[in-house]
């Protein structure tokens, strides 16, 4: 696809084609009008209403003369765009700009303002359809050089004027000559991104809502015969007891048959007659195409496509993926799959199981989203083993279109779910992922675990761009968004287990109590592997009773010296040596009713072969009383001799209502509390973010000239790495101090640049092999005299080769401290990152380093340099002085502004950089520039395109 760099004017800007969603859920495509729209246009202009033909020409203007249609579709794509959103291929909206000068004229560049005008269909007003024209009108109008809008609008047109003015940009309102007369200066302002990602994240919320709460679902691919996906699919469907109208869509269903399963069966979608929501595909490949026509031609909302046979099967299979998007887009329709497993909504006013799940979840507050249909059966199986409830539950299959960001968007404000748990095989943005993912998480926990972390690629099926950043970067971005990164599908449900019956802990503190002093000890070293504050068992001894539990915990619970209390419970030996459980269903009261005195503080149970006791607390999360029937209007079919029972539907568990999760060892249930301790601390934490430090001696304009000056010779697209003096320059600017190494080719060299630096002086080799490796003897440091510097020059060139090959320098010595390194890179999928850790092995071998996305706030560096394995190195360990950290962090938080200020700094490393007790040292210092990457995050909406 062509840039608008290296494109012509007047050729076709395809990259500005785009699948929006709009306010209502469904989808639109937005793209250039051509020479070919006339009939479309025609045909749109008809449809409009004469108020609003009269809103946009301020006159009656009953039909568009063949002038106009010249007009409204030959565009030079510069100076005169129009822009067309399409749903099904025809158009229901228009924009068009044209450039105009100071006095209102047609103009060209370098003129920068253009007058833009709106027409929609009046059936399709409301949905938000000019919101998005305008994004990304504005865009196109950014690119070809137009700095601001005119707009003209009747005072009358009101839903046009609110258009403009919620926008966000800057703007001047005048009225003349009877019309409201707009000026919109089109540089994005914060308040226009906010208001860009709010429209966002409500249209993606509403798409996915309509998925899981339709009001009527269709099963296309039902077999005639018991059994097969679809035929699965509709018993699954009445099993739950789902509220809505069912139909079974088959096109080989004799004329004869017109019920299956007790549900009205039809050869199509055209045939039924009535509006159907939902539709759950489940057709060879071969047949999708037909299928996926007959659903949008009839005003279905959305699919569920289980069909395998896409892009999991190579690339005949990912082009047939990329058109089955692109045939449901263009009706307005998003889709679940291809490759998908289904799914579930067990609120009580949906009870949907659109999967091939046979048993669906209770409800309950947890919220599940997986990649993987198998993994999807292993997490329902222990959820609803251990007794914990959903809300809703999606398998996304090939996640070609609905991926987890749209789904975090409709769990963000779901009343129904209070945790969020997603199995992930691949990231398609995780820019935008971490986005979302921080906001969710500063109101309902988030807990990820992604599968394929060591794997390289994305697996099978899953088309995403490609990311340089490793994934344990990746992970350590999560985590600064609030995200609770598990490394196993069993830690997933530990996790939300603990963070959906429980309370957050307030802090690290513990009480560990139980009837097994060894359990209890292993509880006890299980909690300061994990870096809690355990305190002493207390050991109940054997013969403990429920009422000595319910006593001790009690008083535990109470105590204002432990934020959380682990129970541990074996087995007792009794009279006769026989080993006894005793009565699960007691203990489990006495717990319960002990935790009910205190609620605000977690409890946890790890027992030893005491399933009587788990059972007793899953039971207990999962009974409730029946949930009463749908209303009696709402349509059913009549049952048929092989409909199966509906389940008993069970009603959410109420929210705030707190449940004792129960583990079977001390490690899996210690882990949870300590990740729900971790989260605690950054929910408290998010309050105050911190704030990014107005340094003096920063000199931007500077550097943004001397990066344009190096950029505008012909630079090679994977960019440039500055000279050693350029990067000591530009560095500078920005009050980055790195010291001089000046080249010492030779010994005379070498000592006349020593004179000039002043003795001591370290002697240093700069060939790639040796470089940062001190172990292999290439450094020389306190060289006090001439002497001394020959004799080391000497030795380096006959132990480790000829000057040439070595690349000598020669540095002043600095205060001895710690080494440390600092970098920045930019990935175009995640953003511009910033990385610290000690120099040498514990980074490069030990991967010992800390990343915060950039800007990075005067919060982050602290946290950031406390956070590595090593940092004890640099807080006075095993007597040594303390180093400068205030130092240290001002050097992350410039660099930070420095790749923030200037994306065109793809990367820049300072190593060695010594922290001393006072002050630090930049010994070497890299920097490349390259064009800017596009930024996926900050541009209108679109759908993601693979």
């Amino acid at each position: 696809m062509r840039t608008p760099s290296d494109q012509p004017e007047h050729v076709y800007p395809d990259h500005w084609e785009a699948d929006v969603v709009l306010r209502d859920g469904g989808t639109a495509r937005i793209r250039p009008i051509t020479t070919d729209d006339a009939e479309r246009l025609v045909s749109f202009y008809e449809q409009v209403s004469d108020e609003s033909k009269y809103y946009r020409f301020f006159a009656p203007y009953p039909r568009l003369s063949a002038k106009d249609v010249h007009r409204f579709t030959h565009h030079d794509y510069v100076d005169r765009v129009g822009l067309a959103a399409t749903v099904g291929g025809e158009f229901i909206a228009t924009v068009r700009y044209d450039r105009i000068n100071a006095q209102g004229l047609p103009a060209s560049a370098p003129a920068d303002e253009a007058e833009v005008a709106f027409l929609v269909q009046d059936a399709h007003q409301g949905r938000g359809v000019a919101s998005a024209l305008l994004e990304h009108i504005a865009a196109v109008a950014r690119e070809r050089g137009i700095r601001r809008f005119a707009a003209e609008v009747l005072p009358a047109n009101t839903k046009m004027i609110k258009v403009f003015t919620d926008a966000g940009y800057t703007q001047k309102r005048s009225f003349e000559d009877g019309a409201v007369r707009l000026h919109l200066d089109l540089e994005p302002t914060d308040r226009a991104l906010a208001v860009q990602r709010a429209r966002e994240q409500r249209a993606e919320a509403r798409s996915v809502q309509r998925l899981l709460a339709p009001g009527s679902v269709a099963v296309i691919g039902t077999g005639r015969a018991p059994g097969g996906v679809g035929r699965t699919v509709l018993r699954n469907l009445l099993g739950a007891g789902y509220t809505g109208r069912t139909y079974a869509v088959n096109r080989a269903l004799p004329e004869t048959t017109t019920s299956l399963d007790g549900v009205p069966a039809f050869r199509s979608v055209a045939d039924i007659g009535e509006p159907v929501d939902l539709a759950v595909v489940a057709v060879p490949a071969e047949r999708v195409p037909e299928a996926v026509a007959d659903c949008g031609e009839h005003g279905v909302q959305g699919l569920v496509v289980l069909t395998a046979g896409y892009a999991e099967q190579g690339a005949e299979g990912r082009e047939r993926q990329r058109e089955l998007v692109r045939q449901a887009r263009s009706y307005g329709m998003r889709i679940i799959g291809p490759n998908a497993f289904g799914i579930i909504n067990t609120a009580p006013g949906v009870r949907l199981n659109a999967s091939l799940a046979p048993h669906p979840p209770v409800p309950g507050r947890i919220g599940l989203f997986t990649q993987s249909g198998a993994i999807g059966i292993a997490l329902l199986s222990g959820l609803h083993r251990r007794g914990a409830g959903l809300s809703s539950f999606v398998s996304a299959g090939n996640r070609a279109d609905v991926s987890g960001n749209d789904i975090l968007q409709y769990w963000y404000d779901d009343p129904d779910t209070d945790v969020v748990l997603l199995y992930l095989e691949s990231i398609g943005n995780p820019r935008k992922f971490t986005r979302l993912a921080r906001r969710t998480a500063a109101v309902k926990p988030v807990v990820v675990v992604k599968g394929g972390r060591h794997s390289g690629s994305a697996p099978p099926g899953h088309a995403v761009p490609v990311t340089r950043i490793p994934h344990t970067t990746v992970s350590a971005l999560l985590r600064q968004a609030g995200v609770i990164r598990v490394d196993t599908v069993t830690e997933l449900v530990d996790a939300g287990l603990l963070l959906a019956g429980q309370p957050l802990p307030a802090g690290p503190r513990v009480a560990i109590l139980g009837n097994s002093e060894s359990l209890g000890l292993l509880t006890y070293d299980a909690c300061l592997t994990e870096g809690l504050r355990p305190q002493r068992p207390r050991d109940l001894t054997t013969a403990a009773t429920p009422q000595d539990f319910r006593t001790a915990l009690s008083e535990a619970l109470r105590d204002g010296a432990c934020d959380a209390v682990v129970v541990t419970a074996i087995p007792w030996v009794g009279e006769n040596g026989a080993t006894e459980s005793g009565d699960g269903e007691v203990l489990a009261e006495a717990l319960r009713a002990a935790s009910a005195e205190a609620p605000a503080k977690p409890v946890l149970v790890v027992h030893v072969e005491m399933g009587a006791l788990a059972d007793a607390l899953a039971a207990a999360a999962s009974t409730a009383p029946t949930a009463p029937p749908p209303p009696t209007g709402t349509p059913r079919t009549a049952p048929g001799p092989d409909t199966p029972a509906p389940a008993p539907p069970v009603a959410p568990t109420p929210a705030g209502e707190y449940r004792i999760p129960a583990y079977p060892a001390a490690e899996r249930a210690v882990r949870a509390l300590a990740e729900a301790v971790r989260y605690g601390q950054w929910r408290r934490q998010i309050t105050d973010p911190g704030r990014v430090p107005e340094y003096e001696g920063i000199d931007e304009a500077g550097a943004a000239a001397q990066i344009e000056r190096t950029l505008a010779d012909d630079v090679d697209e994977r960019g440039v790495t500055l000279a050693p003096d350029a990067a000591r320059e530009l560095l500078g600017r920005y009050g980055i101090a790195v010291r001089p190494a000046l080249p010492a080719p030779t010994a005379d060299a070498a000592v006349r640049a020593a004179a000039g630096l002043g003795y001591p002086v370290a002697l240093k080799t700069t060939a790639p092999h040796l470089r940062h490796r001190p172990d292999l003897g290439g450094v020389r440091l306190d060289l006090a005299t001439e002497e001394q510097l020959r004799t080391a020059y000497a030795e380096l060139t006959e132990t480790l080769g000829k000057p040439e090959e070595l690349q000598p320098v020669v540095q002043a010595m600095v205060p001895r401290g710690v080494d440390t390194v600092v970098r920045a890179a930019i990935d175009p999928a995640v953003g511009a990152v910033l990385s610290f850790g000690l120099a040498g092995a514990p980074s490069e071998l030990l991967g010992d380093t800390a990343h915060r996305l950039v800007p990075a706030t005067d919060r982050d560096v602290a946290e950031q340099i406390r956070s590595i394995r090593t940092a004890p190195l640099l807080f006075g360990w095993r007597g040594s002085a303390p180093v400068d950290t205030a130092a240290l962090e001002e050097l992350l938080l410039r660099v930070s502004r420095l790749v923030d200020d200037h994306p065109e700094i793809v990367a820049v490393g300072l190593e060695p950089v010594v922290v001393a007790t006072h002050g630090l040292s930049v010994l070497g210092a890299t920097v490349r520039l390259a064009p800017p990457p596009a930024r996926t995050d900050i541009g209108p909406r679109r759908l993601p395109s693979y």
